[in-house]
């Protein structure tokens, strides 16, 4: 019987890719009615439509037919569940051969390997749904002629239930063809592309044929996301970099924040750009034509280029997930970006380095408004190499707009922070010019509530401009409870915050809580040590492998002292033991004098050569040989 295939007399998705509607319920009929107008012929016919797909006819035997045949009784009747289990056996059957099917047309005509073939249409579920729904309602609709069984893809056969197969095979074969996208949606789903974003990506690499495209994303994968190293730290400097943007940006930016809030938007949020392969799905989805970059005259020399300038290859990929734009420049015109950096490099592994940070620095707007900050900080009078170090340290200042770092600037101001000094600020905690005034101040008052006046909190920014770009919450109010935990006073805390500003910044866990650990093991009291921080407060930053073990050995063994020294002179630690430490000593020794560790140490040459010489200067002895 001849069918026609009239495409033109029903909707184009029906058979494409939107699933068919759901079919009617089946008509409740009586074994009589059945009798009456069901022909033999017909009910097995519609019973067993699809069972000529199965390949073997050892699974169609003695199955129970899912209509009751005339003149049987209500105990032959198959079970709902039983309808159900045939139900996907069928449809198991029918997804098996429409893969083999569409395995044998990405091998035979589409030029893919016999393996990756037979993996490609493994790995598209849904494609492979779309086809078969496609088949079945043109099936439904009657609407084949011949035309369909024109593909020399399958092998025929005289059996009927394998002719019944390869029948099947060759509507799917045909569909997709008809499709025209010769297998690439099949493919991008099978590396992981949701089939709406398959279909999307396939229109835009068109002119790749199959086998190409198949090995660009290997080799691209190879190239730029071979590295099993998660980046946990990748979502966290995209946030950074969107946070403290606020300038007007070109195209190449405004691509890359879409990019992010696309992201942003799924399960993970930008966190997942730290996952390999997620990461290139996302970008295969949003910049496909990455797809269509030559690998050997293009995307080879810009990986080569990276890392020329100190990136490491595993990392090439950081750079192109926070700007994704960058790999369709050429290395020339990448190369004069770079350059236009030169002046504020202090070596050549700087650029890299900024690069890892910040690859917006590469963009046009970024660049312009570089300049710009460059003569904002000569307009402010802050020395070149501070500001210059400050945009190799925090590239991400290059993002913000001269207004706004006029406002830290001015607030810095008011603590007379100006000018130099500013220089100094900024080199040493360049993240204090990306605070906002409210949250500056917000660390003033602290210190102020604390009972430091302004004066001394503008020192205390000189020392360690830290602290004001710290969270009060998460890290300031942690170090304070940690002192008064000790045994430090709210009135002993200024004095200990001033004469090390730095413990307001050290960590807890790793660098305060060791070295009081150890103090404690030599056999010092929890006492003595508050004692001891209260007087000077320096000795909590002190390393215990560098400074205590060795000077506390000299302490105990040579000169045979208590620890009682220590807790009444804790700034013993503050000296160096070759070159002032072991000198004393030795020329204390050689005159038989004895005194307190305070009386030895704390005395300059002059007053200590006067003291214990009776000469206006003390000529330094080297320490014995032996030791």
């Amino acid at each position: 019987m001849s069918m026609s295939l009239r495409l033109s007399s029903f909707p184009p998705a029906l058979w494409r890719l939107q699933p068919p509607p759901p079919p009617p319920p089946p008509p409740v009929v009586s074994d009589t009615a059945a009798a009456a107008t069901i022909p033999l012929s017909s009910a097995r016919s519609r019973t067993r439509r699809f069972r000529c797909l199965l390949p073997s006819s050892l699974t169609t035997q003695n199955r129970a037919p899912k209509l009751p045949p005339l003149l049987s009784s209500p105990g032959d009747v198959p079970s709902p569940e039983q309808d159900a289990e045939d139900e996907e056996g069928e449809e198991e059957d029918r997804a098996s051969s429409a893969r083999d099917a569409l395995s044998r047309l990405l091998h035979l005509e589409f030029g893919l390997s016999s393996d990756d073939a037979s993996r490609v249409a493994s790995n598209a579920p849904d494609y492979i749904r779309s086809l078969i729904d496609g088949v079945r309602e043109l099936d439904e609709l009657s609407l084949w002629d011949s035309s369909w069984k024109s593909t020399p893809l399958l092998v025929s056969s005289a059996s009927a239930s394998a002719s019944a197969v390869a029948g099947f095979q060759e509507k799917v074969v045909f569909l997709a063809k008809q499709r025209g996208d010769r297998g690439k949606v099949a493919f991008l789903e099978s590396i992981g592309l949701p089939l709406s974003s398959a279909l999307s990506v396939a229109r835009s690499v068109s002119s790749n044929s199959l086998p190409s495209l198949l090995r660009k994303v290997k080799v691209l994968k190879e190239i730029l996301f071979s590295s099993s190293d998660v980046e946990v730290l990748l979502g966290k400097n995209a946030r950074r970099m969107m946070m403290h943007l606020s300038i007007p940006v070109d195209e190449d930016v405004q691509l890359t924040l879409s990019f992010f809030e696309k992201i942003e938007a799924r399960r993970g949020g930008l966190d997942m750009l730290g996952n390999k392969d997620a990461s290139f799905l996302y970008l295969v989805e949003s910049f496909p034509h990455l797809l269509s970059l030559p690998v050997e005259s293009h995307v080879k020399p810009l990986v080569q280029f990276f890392e020329s300038n100190g990136i490491p290859r595993g990392q090439v990929r950081n750079i192109i997930l926070l700007f994704p734009p960058i790999i369709f420049n050429k290395v020339d015109d990448i190369s004069k970006k770079v350059l236009v950096f030169q002046k504020i490099l202090a070596d050549s592994h700087d650029i890299g380095r900024m690069l890892l940070k910040y690859p917006w620095m590469l963009s046009t707007s970024i660049q312009v408004n570089y300049e710009a900050i460059l003569l904002f900080f000569h307009m402010e009078k802050v020395p070149e190499p501070s500001s210059h170090r400050a945009i190799r340290y925090l590239p991400h200042i290059m993002g913000c707009s001269t207004s706004k770092l006029k406002l830290m600037v001015e607030s810095l101001g008011e603590l007379s922070v100006r000018n130099k000094k500013m220089g100094k600020v900024i080199a040493k905690s360049p993240q204090l010019l990306l605070r906002k005034p409210e949250e500056f101040f917000q660390v003033v008052s602290l210190l102020e509530n604390l009972g430091f006046d302004r004066e001394t909190v503008g020192k205390i920014v000189l020392r360690c401009p830290e602290i004001f770009a710290a969270s009060i919450e998460k890290t300031l109010n942690k170090k304070l409870g940690f002192l008064k935990s000790m045994g430090i006073s709210n009135d002993h805390l200024p004095r200990v915050i001033k004469k090390y500003p730095e413990v307001l910044v050290s960590d807890v866990d790793h660098t305060l809580i060791p070295r009081i650990n150890y103090l404690m093991e030599i056999g010092l009291t929890k006492r003595e040590i508050a004692f001891m921080v209260r007087r000077f407060s320096p000795l909590l930053g002190y390393s215990i492998e560098e400074v205590f073990i060795p000077k506390l050995e000299f302490l105990v063994k040579t000169m045979e002292k208590p620890l009682k020294e220590i807790v009444d002179y804790p700034r013993y630690f503050s000296y160096s033991l070759e070159k002032k430490i072991k000198p004393r000593y030795w020329v204390l020794k050689g005159r038989k004098v004895e005194c307190s560790l305070k009386d030895m140490l704390s005395k300059n040459d002059e007053e200590f050569a006067a003291e214990f010489l009776d000469i206006e200067r003390m000529p330094v002895p080297p320490a014995p040989s032996h030791l």
